[in-house]
């Protein structure tokens, strides 16, 4: 069973995170939690001297956290940006493709099934922060940019 799941090289932050209203107060946090409802872009400012941002998934069908973090890579976030909480199987991949890069779900997710759902589909269809390539801009490079 997987507990944590990560895709950044080295080791995954270990500093407990605080909350943005904690962090926004204090100069020596380096990890931050986002609750849901909470504006991502209040740590614009800090990008800089992050090394890790949670963000909580209250309930499976709780979207927000999706906006915070493509807000935070769009900005150049480089940091490890965690989905915790309520976090499913088949939500990893659409995670991955916003820009989260390590998970920590509430429930431990099967092995075989993050597999699975990894290695499911070799194209996309939406430009996102990821670096994939969409299907569209394969059969039309020309028009990548415009």
């Amino acid at each position: 069973m997987v507990e944590f799941l990560t895709f950044r090289d080295g080791d995954a932050a270990q500093e407990p995170a605080v909350t943005v209203e904690s962090f926004t107060g204090q100069s020596n946090s380096t990890a931050v939690r986002i609750e849901a409802g909470e504006d991502a872009r209040e740590l614009l400012p800090y990008l800089d001297r992050l090394s890790l941002v949670e963000v909580n998934f209250p309930a499976y069908t709780d979207g927000r956290g999706y906006s915070a973090a493509r807000i935070l890579r769009e900005a150049g976030y480089q940091g490890e940006l965690r989905a915790v909480g309520d976090v499913l199987v088949d939500q990893i991949v659409p995670m991955r493709r916003c820009g989260f890069d390590s998970f920590r779900p509430d429930k431990a997710l099967d092995d075989d099934a993050v597999q699975r759902a990894l290695n499911r589909y070799a194209d996309v269809y939406q430009k996102t922060v990821d670096g994939r390539r969409p299907v569209w801009a394969k059969r039309h490079p020309e028009s990548v940019n415009g």
